[in-house]
């Protein structure tokens, strides 16, 4: 998941190699404020771990918000304040990935690994969990740095080492939601892009134990539209828009799946309906990142051209 895993969620993925794929995927996993005043866990409702306030409204100021200059003034806030959590440099390293800042994201996906291994004393799980992701972006600072020809076998024993440390994180907690989010999309991801990978077992392993639900429905509609599965697709990221309304990316998402359906059944209604939400996603764009913006207006210029033919 990283533009899944931790950047915008919808890059497209077609013309990248499997493990990038996966990385790219998980921004998300991990693009409401909350008050500061309550203990900060995004993922549990019930036996909630010490992750910190500041880092649960970063989170949720990407995930449900999608308001990232707000997001980055609270991870800036919760270095100093939770210099511990390593999500806050998985975030960290995710927003770099997406603005091309390659130092920042060698460095941080090296401080999310290096604060991970610290967590497994005191929380193995999410210590363990942390390793995994922390080796999932090395694995993308390498395909970067070396390509993915020269670096395609460093990265892969990097993969190697994520699935140990998802293991381990799963013998202590199968159905912890924490875990269950970030390895259904890495696990869902691979389903969608692997030809002999079925998504089904994937997608039902997230519906019954991931939190929060909205990224688990915006998770299942990404793999969806890209499987051109579209009538699902609209379906999952529709529940999403319930509980998280006022994120512009939900409605980028949601013109990308009426376009493509548009397109496939050359209806000019529906393209003129996913028009509509491109220019609803942009009237937020001054909380969202300029390659991002600038992305959603050439698909919307696109669509647009379909239309005028």
């Amino acid at each position: 998941m990283f533009k899944q895993f931790f950047m915008s969620p919808f890059m497209r993925f077609s013309r990248v190699p499997a493990f990038l794929k996966v990385t790219v995927t998980t921004s998300i996993l991990l693009n409401l404020l909350v008050n500061p005043s309550f203990a900060g866990d995004p993922f549990r409702s019930r036996n909630p771990h010490n992750i910190g306030d500041r880092t649960e409204a970063a989170f949720k100021a990407i995930f449900q918000q999608g308001n990232y200059p707000v997001a980055k003034d609270y991870l800036q806030k919760a270095i100093s304040s939770e210099p511990n959590e390593p999500l806050i440099y998985a975030i960290q390293a995710s927003l770099a990935y997406q603005n091309g800042d390659w130092t920042s994201l060698d460095k941080n996906s090296k401080k999310t690994l290096e604060t991970a291994q610290n967590l497994i004393a005191i929380d193995p799980l999410r210590g363990n969990l942390y390793s995994s992701v922390g080796h999932f972006l090395e694995g993308a600072v390498i395909l970067r740095r070396e390509g993915t020809v020269n670096g395609a076998s460093q990265a892969f024993s990097r993969l190697r080492k994520v699935y140990m440390y998802l293991d381990k994180a799963e013998s202590i907690s199968a159905n912890d939601p924490e875990l269950n989010l970030i390895r259904g999309y890495m696990d869902l991801m691979l389903a969608v892009n692997l030809p002999f990978s079925s998504p089904d077992d994937v997608i039902q392993r997230l519906q019954k134990n991931a939190a929060p639900s909205y990224l688990v429905d915006r998770g299942i509609a990404i793999a969806y539209r890209d499987l051109k599965q579209y009538p699902p697709a609209l379906d999952y990221v529709n529940r999403s828009l319930k509980t998280t309304a006022d994120n512009p990316e939900l409605y980028y998402l949601k013109a990308q799946i009426l376009y493509a359906k548009g397109k496939k059944e050359k209806s000019q209604n529906l393209i003129k309906e996913a028009i509509s939400h491109f220019d609803k996603a942009l009237t937020k764009k001054s909380q969202l990142p300029a390659n991002l913006v600038k992305q959603i207006e050439h698909e919307r210029n696109q669509a647009y051209a379909v239309i005028s033919q």
